[in-house]
């Protein structure tokens, strides 16, 4: 190990500020950024001689970026890395080796991966190859950045981060089900970014029913330079359908991308085949003491077979409720409109058992502030029993 300078803060700052470039597009894959500093002589600056990030999987990592643009000057230069260097041979080749061929003197990582194929393996073939290390700096904005991968590779299932819009009296529909428009454009485009950051949307077949959802990005409404290029590579949707309700004619069916209908084994094999002819792909899962589809199974199995990192739950107050009731929820990102639907109107939970105030479900604020004529709160459920699963540390 090594001691820290004055100047490493700054410099794992940008690091991190280039990987928050790939927000939108690194899935399955953590998002990374890396810096290559020549410290300069007594009195003068640091020289940035590279820098990079990583963009999307199968393409090279931060490293290779950074060595490349840095050349020959990556020799005896320190290394800002977020993430630990890989040491295994993937889509592309190890970092660690990347950067030990290079011929860098010191590397300062932000965290360890949490990937047990990596998990401190990078750290030590630096180390061996006489490489000075320093892990730790600024740690906690590295974990902010890649939830999901960390909760896939820590708890073997995705970081659930749940969207509502409701009313100021909390209710997200009138008693019809109408529910377009509730919240004003600029909280649409902050939604249409948290589909793009997730790997797949779910909703209950009910939500789908009743509001025909598409469950897309749209560059339209998305509103950043690289829009198209993002939309290009749909999220994953996914319905929770017991009973195999979905229309044939749902609207999502005929979008771009895939629609996962998730089920129960042995129901209505003749709707299935319909449902598959109509371009659903299903999947049949134990159900869990309710009779519906076990949700913690659901959850596992998308980040064991379809590597979902972040999950974005777009649902009604059932589904939502459940999520809740089972401490399946990370994040709550609930956009609130000033407005009132009244006392029939649809209730944003469906919470059952809650009999006394003792019973309430608490959350922890985090951040609210307006969103054009809205306001957005982002929240997280306080834990009902004292380890919850839901955390991720």
């Amino acid at each position: 190990m090594t001691s820290r300078r004055a100047a490493d803060p700054r410099h794992m700052a940008r690091a991190l500020q280039l990987a928050r470039r790939g927000l939108y597009t690194t899935h399955p894959n953590p998002r990374v950024g890396c810096v290559l500093v020549r410290e300069g002589a007594s009195g003068e600056e640091d020289e940035v001689v590279g820098e990079g990030f990583h963009e999307r999987a199968g393409e090279p990592h931060a490293e290779v970026h950074a060595i490349k643009a840095a050349g020959s000057r990556a020799h005896g230069a320190t290394a800002y890395v977020t993430l630990e260097p890989c040491s295994h041979h993937g889509r592309t080749g190890p970092c660690a080796a990347a950067l030990i061929d290079a011929g860098v003197a010191r590397v300062v990582v932000a965290m360890v991966d949490p990937n047990p194929q990596v998990a401190g393996r990078g750290i030590a073939l630096l180390e061996q190859a006489g490489i000075a290390v320093e892990v730790g700096l600024l740690q906690s904005e590295a974990e902010a950045l890649n939830p999901g991968f960390i909760s896939r590779m820590r708890r073997g299932r995705p970081f659930v981060r749940l969207k509502m819009a409701m009313s100021l009296d909390g209710r997200t529909a009138m008693l019809s089900g109408e529910s377009q428009w509730i919240t004003g454009p600029e909280a649409r485009t902050q939604v249409q970014r948290l589909r793009a950051r997730s790997n797949a949307i779910l909703s209950g077949v009910e939500s789908v029913i009743m509001d025909d959802s598409r469950l897309t990005l749209r560059a339209d409404q998305l509103k950043l330079d690289n829009a198209e290029q993002i939309c290009r590579h749909q999220p994953l949707r996914v319905i929770v359908d017991t009973r195999l309700r979905l229309p044939l004619a749902a609207a999502c069916l005929s979008e771009p991308g895939r629609t996962l209908v998730v089920t129960v084994p042995e129901h209505d094999p003749a709707r299935r085949r319909r449902l598959e002819a109509a371009g659903a792909e299903i999947l049949s899962l134990p159900a869990g003491e309710d009779g519906r589809v076990s949700l913690p199974l659901l959850l596992r199995w998308l980040a064991e077979n379809a590597e979902i990192n972040e999950l974005l739950l777009e649902t009604g107050a059932t589904l939502a409720g459940a999520m809740l009731d089972a401490e399946l929820v990370d994040e709550m990102q609930l956009f609130v409109a000033p407005t009132l639907l009244g006392g029939e109107a649809r209730p944003l939970f469906a919470l059952p058992g809650l009999a006394r105030m003792a019973d309430q479900r608490r959350l922890a604020i985090h951040d609210m502030r307006a969103v054009g004529r809205d306001w957005r709160i982002i929240a997280t459920p306080e834990p009902t029993s004292a380890a919850s699963p839901s955390k991720v540390p």
